[in-house]
C-alpha cells in the first residue's frame, strides 16, 4: 500500500517510515505540510500520516483539504501530535482525521495503528463494494419496472394505431372509413404521448404490484387533489 508521510522532524519522519516499510508498504515521506498537499494532489494515497505541527501548512490543516478533495473521504488519515489535552484530540478528529498517535512514538505503537488502519480501511472498502453492489441492484430493478410499466401502458394503443396505419396505407377502406381511422390514429398516438409525459414526472420512488410477484412503476394519471 502506499502511504504518505509528513513530518517536519527528520529522525521522527525515518522511524515511521522504517516501521512502515518494515511491513511491506512504500512511504513516500515529506517535510512539511505543503509538501505532502501537492503530492496528494498529484497522486493521492489510500493512507496519510501527519505531524500536527509543521511549517507551511499544519497537519489539521492538511488533513481538512484532503477531505474536501474528491475521493477524500476515503483516505485514511492519521495525526501524530504531542499534544494530549481533550480539547487538542478533539481538533484533530474535527479536523477528519480517522485516528491519532501521541508522541512519544515508539515501533510497537506504530505498528499497533497501523493494524487499526488497515482493519477499518478494509471494513470500509466492503461497505463501499456492498453500497454500489445495491446501487445496481436498484438502478436494474428500477429498469425493470420501468420496461414493464411502458409494456402495460404502450402495447395497447401502439398495436391499435400501427393496425389502423396499416389499414389505411394498405388501401383497405372504404374512402368514407379514412376520416375515421385517422383520428383513431390520433387519439393512440395521444394516449402514448400521454404516457410519456407521465413518465417525465414521476419524481418519486412509487411501483405497483403487476404480476407473479414483479412491479413495476406507476404511470397511472394522477387523480385530482393527490399530490
Amino acid at each position: 500500500m502506499r502511504i504518505q508521510l509528513a513530518d517536519d522532524d527528520l529522525l521522527m519522519r525515518e522511524l515511521i517510515a522504517t516501521v512502515l516499510g518494515a511491513y511491506g508498504h512504500e512511504v513516500e515521506t515529506h517535510g512539511n505540510g505543503a509538501d505532502v498537499w501537492d503530492a496528494f494532489q498529484r497522486a493521492p494515497a489510500p493512507l496519510v500520516v501527519l505531524d500536527w505541527d509543521m511549517p507551511v501548512l499544519d497537519g489539521l490543516e492538511v488533513c481538512r483539504r484532503i477531505r474536501g478533495h474528491p475521493g477524500g473521504d476515503e483516505v485514511y488519515l492519521l495525526i501524530v501530535t504531542a499534544r494530549a489535552k481533550a480539547a487538542d484530540l478533539e481538533d484533530v478528529l474535527n479536523a477528519g482525521a480517522d485516528d491519532y498517535l501521541s508522541k512519544p512514538v515508539t515501533p510497537s505503537d506504530i505498528a499497533a495503528r497501523l493494524r487499526i488502519a488497515e482493519r477499518r480501511m478494509e471494513t470500509a472498502r466492503a461497505r463501499r463494494s456492498a453500497e454500489e453492489e445495491l446501487r445496481k441492484a436498484r438502478y436494474l430493478a428500477g429498469v425493470g419496472e420501468v420496461s414493464l410499466a411502458l409494456q402495460h401502458e404502450i402495447n395497447n394503443p401502439l398495436a391499435a394505431l400501427l393496425t389502423t396505419a396499416a389499414l389505411v396505407t394498405g388501401g383497405m377502406l372504404e374512402p368514407h372509413e379514412i376520416p375515421d381511422s385517422l383520428k383513431t390514429i390520433e387519439t393512440q398516438a395521444q394516449r402514448i404521448a400521454d404516457v410519456l409525459k407521465r413518465l417525465r414526472a414521476v419524481n418519486t420512488e412509487r411501483s405497483v404490484e403487476y404480476a407473479r410477484g414483479q412491479r413495476m412503476v406507476d404511470l397511472g394519471a394522477k387523480k385530482p387533489g393527490t399530490p
